[in-house]
C-alpha cells in the first residue's frame, strides 16, 4: 500500500466513524429540545517544510521560522429542533473558490451539511501560506513551489473536512450569547495614509466600523468557545515568519484569559483598514491584546442570550465585469517583463485567449446568511470594504454580524464611490487576483440585493427605523 494511498484510506475510516457519531448519537432527545448543543475542535496547520507565504509580491523567498503556530478551528451548533451549522476559522489569507468548492463538496457527501450551513471564515493574515490557484501571478514562484503549495492545499483541504467531523463529535449542551464591544486601532488607509505621520485619533477620516461582535458558548462547566471579529487588514507583519498576526495574537491572548475556551477570530469588512503604525512584532502583539482585552470586558458584562433556532440560507450572485481586455494592450504587458505581477497576469490571459478559452464576463459571488434565535449573521465573500457592513448594519440593525473574506477570496469588493475612485481597491486588485477587469458599477447594487433577498427567504425583516430612513 504507497502513502498516499494509506493516507486517503484512513481519512475515509475517520470520516465514517464521523458520520456514524454525527448520525446516530446526536438525535434529538427531549432534554435538548429546548437547548443549543455545540462542539469545537482545532488543528495546528502550520507548513511542516519551508514554503512560500501569502499576502505580498515583495516576498523573494519562502518562509523561515515560526512566530506563532496557525490554526483552524470549528464550532458546531446544534438547535432545538436538531438543525445543524458549523463555523470554521483558519488561519490564512483566504481560500479560493476551488479549494472553498471541494471542502464544501466532501462535506455534503460525508456529513450530509449543505454550503448553507458551513461558514468557512478566513483571518487575512499575511503571514500564512500561499494556497492553489490563489494570487497565484503575484508570486514569482517556481514549478517546484507551485507543486509544494498544491500539496499543502490538499492536506488542508483534508483537514477542514475532519475538523468539521470532529467538532459535531465533541458536541454537549450549550447556551449561547451574543453581544458587542469596541477598538479603535483600524485606520481608514484610503483616507489616512501610512507613509506620513497619522493625524489624532479624533482627526482621522473614515469611514471605519470599530465594533467587535463576541458570540459565547457555555456549556456546564466553562465557555467552550468565544468567536469574536474585527473589520481590519491583519498586515501589521510582512516578514518570513508563520504568524496569525494581530489575530494570532489575539486568540492566544483570549485563551489565556479563559482556559479551557477555543478563541475563534473572524474578519469583519475590513478591506480598506489597515492596522497602523505597523512591520514591528511588538505591535502585532499590542494590537491582538488590546482586541483581547475588548474581548474580555465584552464577556464580563451582561449578553443577550440567543434561542436556540437556526436558519441557514446561502446563493450566488453574479458580479459583472466591467469590460473585457483588450488584446493589443495585454500582449504590450505580457511583453515587458518590468511590470511585475501585471506582466504575469498579461501573459495569463493572452495563454487563455490562445488557448481558445471564453474570458468570463462575470463572477458567482457568494452571499451567505444565518438567522441564530435573534442574531442574524450576514457572510460575504472576498475582500469586503468597510462601508458595506455601515450600510448592512444600518439597514439590519447595529447587532448584526457582518462577516467579510468568507467562503470565496476572489479579489476586492469595492463600493461605486471606491470604484469611480480607483486606486488599489476599486483599479488594481482584480487584476492582482487573475481577474479581466475591475467590477461593474452596480456591484453594489447587486450585493445588497441578495442579501435583502436571503433575509427576506428567512423571514428576517428590516426594522422600522431602517425603513424610516429610505
Amino acid at each position: 500500500m504507497n502513502k498516499m494511498f494509506s493516507k486517503k484510506y484512513w481519512l475515509f475510516l475517520i470520516i465514517l466513524i464521523l458520520i456514524f457519531t454525527i448520525h446516530v448519537d446526536y438525535g434529538i432527545s427531549k432534554d435538548l429540545k429546548n437547548e443549543w448543543s455545540a462542539g469545537v475542535a482545532k488543528i495546528e496547520i502550520t507548513p511542516q517544510t519551508p514554503m512560500w507565504m501569502a499576502g505580498y509580491s515583495s516576498r523573494v523567498h519562502e518562509a523561515t521560522g515560526t512566530l506563532h503556530p496557525l490554526w483552524a478551528k470549528a464550532l458546531a451548533v446544534k438547535d432545538g429542533a436538531g438543525n445543524l451549522g458549523v463555523i470554521v476559522t483558519i488561519d490564512i489569507l483566504g481560500l479560493p473558490k476551488n479549494m472553498s468548492d471541494t471542502i464544501l463538496e466532501q462535506c455534503e457527501i460525508f456529513y450530509g451539511l449543505d454550503r448553507s450551513r458551513i461558514i468557512l471564515s478566513n483571518s487575512h493574515t499575511h503571514s500564512g501560506p500561499a494556497l492553489r490557484k490563489s494570487l497565484d501571478k503575484v508570486y514569482p514562484t517556481t514549478p517546484e513551489h507551485v507543486q509544494q503549495i498544491d500539496k499543502y492545499s490538499r492536506h488542508l483541504e483534508d483537514q477542514i473536512v475532519l475538523l468539521i467531523g470532529q467538532a459535531f463529535e465533541n458536541m454537549s449542551p450549550v447556551s449561547i450569547l451574543a453581544s458587542q464591544g469596541s477598538v479603535d486601532f483600524a485606520v481608514n488607509r484610503r483616507n489616512n495614509r501610512s507613509g506620513k505621520k497619522l493625524p489624532k485619533k479624533k482627526d482621522q477620516k473614515g469611514p471605519y466600523d470599530y465594533t467587535v461582535p463576541v458570540i459565547q458558548v457555555h456549556n456546564q462547566d466553562d465557555m467552550l468557545a468565544t468567536v469574536f471579529g474585527y473589520a481590519c487588514h491583519a498586515t501589521v507583519l510582512n516578514g518570513y515568519d508563520w504568524c496569525g498576526d494581530y489575530p494570532g495574537y489575539a486568540q492566544i491572548e483570549v485563551e489565556d484569559m479563559f482556559p479551557g475556551t477555543t478563541a475563534m477570530f473572524f474578519q469583519g469588512c475590513g478591506a480598506d483598514q489597515n492596522p497602523l503604525p505597523r512591520r514591528k512584532v511588538s505591535l502585532a502583539e499590542k494590537y491582538g491584546k488590546a482586541l483581547a482585552s475588548t474581548v474580555k470586558d465584552v464577556i464580563e458584562k451582561p449578553a443577550v442570550e440567543i434561542s436556540p433556532e437556526l436558519q441557514c440560507t446561502f446563493g450566488y450572485v453574479d458580479l459583472d465585469f466591467a469590460s473585457l481586455p483588450d488584446r493589443n494592450l495585454l500582449e504590450k504587458l505580457a511583453a515587458d517583463s518590468t511590470k511585475g505581477f501585471e506582466h504575469r497576469w498579461a501573459q495569463s490571459m493572452v495563454q487563455k485567449l490562445d488557448d481558445g478559452q471564453t474570458i468570463p464576463q462575470s463572477y458567482p459571488y457568494p452571499v451567505q446568511v444565518w438567522h441564530m434565535g435573534e442574531q442574524t449573521l450576514i457572510a460575504l465573500g472576498g475582500e469586503v470594504v468597510v462601508d458595506y457592513a455601515i450600510q448592512l448594519k444600518r439597514m439590519f440593525g447595529e447587532n448584526t454580524i457582518v462577516m467579510g473574506y468568507c467562503n470565496d477570496v476572489m479579489a476586492y469588493i469595492p463600493t461605486v464611490q471606491i470604484l469611480r475612485e480607483g486606486g488599489y481597491e476599486g483599479a488594481q486588485s482584480q487584476i492582482v487576483y487573475d481577474l479581466p477587469s475591475t467590477w461593474s458599477a452596480d456591484i453594489e447594487n447587486r450585493i445588497l440585493s441578495k442579501v435583502l433577498e436571503l433575509t427576506d427567504e428567512l423571514g428576517i425583516k428590516l426594522p422600522e427605523s431602517a425603513l424610516l430612513a429610505e
